[in-house]
């Protein structure tokens, strides 16, 4: 990357956010997913808190989503790197999705104010 570093220009998101496995995503509606990714056990999907228990779905983990608004290639090197480094020396993990123009963070709800002001200070 060249030129001046910029701020990665974390969002955080309204909300709770939790990952679930279910067999068959046919029977969701696809429109009320943040994301999902199929593996062989079945499918991850990312949804809303509240919507997951609309659904009676069994999750583990609540997270807080945050978006790196800054545009970012799915080919950039060391922005990934950066933001969890910077994370994990605060003891704080993430699950990392990168979407065609935005990254985006998955922490765990408690830590959400403790990452946004990581993720403020950090240039890329």
């Amino acid at each position: 990357m060249s030129g001046e570093k910029k701020n990665i220009k974390p969002k955080l998101n309204e909300g709770e956010y939790v990952f679930c496995s279910v067999e068959d995503i046919e029977k969701l509606n696809i429109k009320n997913l943040v994301g999902s990714f199929r593996e062989n056990e079945g499918y991850t999907i990312i949804l809303s808190k509240k919507e997951a228990a609309s659904l009676e779905l069994t999750y583990s983990f609540v997270a807080a989503w945050i978006t790196l608004t800054i545009n970012s290639s799915l080919e950039s090197v060391g922005l990934t790197a950066s933001f969890s480094k910077a994370l994990t020396e605060e003891g704080i993990s993430c699950n990392v999705i990168a979407g065609y123009f935005h990254d985006h963070i998955f922490v765990k709800f408690e830590d959400r104010v403790k990452a946004m002001r990581i993720l403020n200070k950090l240039k890329y």
